[in-house]
C-alpha cells in the first residue's frame, strides 16, 4: 500500500493526506523547489541573480533545487500566395522552431551556468504555449514552493494592451509569487 494514502488503524476516522513529491518525510532533509521563469530578457537574468543571492541558505536540513522554465510562444506558420491555394512554408515552419529551441536553450544555459557558479542544483524545462498559461501550469505540476519572476517595468498602458506575464501569474498561479524588479537607474 501506498505510504501517502495509508490509513491508520488506531484513528480510523483520520487519513493522511498526500504530500507534494518535494515534502521530506521525518528525519530527511527537506526539500525548497524555487522555479525560475527566464525569458531572453536582462531583468529575468537580474530576478535569479537575486533569488541566488538572497533566497538560497546553505543549511544541511534544506536542499534547494532551482527549476528554471522557458516557455516559447506558438509558431503560426506564415503562408504565401502559390497560385489559387494558399500553402503554408514547412522548410520555413521548420527553421524557425530550431531557432526558437536553440534561442531556449542559449538563455537556459546561461541560466544554468549561473546557478552551477553559486553551487545550485538546477533543473531546465523549455515548454510550448502561451508562457502566462505555461508557467502557472509548470509551477501547480511541479509543486513548487516560489515562483520568481523578473519584472519589465511596463507602463500602465503597454501592459494594457500587450499584458504583463509576471501580472497574470500573480493572479493565477497557486504558490508564492515573488516578482524581482530591477533597480532604477538614478536621473541625471
Amino acid at each position: 500500500m501506498d505510504a501517502t494514502a495509508a490509513v491508520t488503524s488506531a484513528a480510523p476516522a483520520s487519513v493522511t493526506e498526500e504530500q507534494p513529491p518535494h515534502m521530506a518525510a521525518a528525519g530527511e532533509t527537506k526539500r525548497k523547489m524555487i522555479m525560475v521563469a527566464m525569458d531572453e530578457s536582462e531583468e529575468s537574468f537580474y530576478a535569479l541573480n537575486w533569488a541566488l543571492d538572497h533566497l538560497l541558505n546553505n543549511s544541511e536540513e534544506e536542499t534547494t533545487i532551482i527549476t528554471l522554465i522557458n516557455v516559447q510562444p506558438p509558431f503560426s506558420p506564415l503562408v504565401y500566395p502559390a497560385g489559387p491555394v494558399v500553402f503554408a512554408a514547412p522548410t520555413m515552419v521548420e527553421a524557425v522552431k530550431k531557432a526558437q529551441q536553440e534561442n531556449a536553450t542559449t538563455i537556459l544555459s546561461r541560466a544554468f551556468h549561473m546557478c552551477t557558479q553559486k553551487r545550485v542544483k538546477a533543473e531546465t524545462l523549455i515548454l510550448e504555449g502561451d508562457p502566462k498559461d505555461k508557467i502557472c501550469q509548470a509551477a501547480d505540476e511541479l509543486h513548487v514552493d516560489l515562483l520568481v519572476m523578473g519584472s519589465r517595468g511596463l507602463g500602465k498602458i503597454k501592459r494594457a494592451f500587450l499584458g504583463s506575464v509576471s501580472d497574470y501569474c500573480a493572479h493565477h498561479v497557486h504558490c508564492p509569487i515573488l516578482i524581482v524588479k530591477p533597480p532604477k537607474a538614478p536621473h541625471k
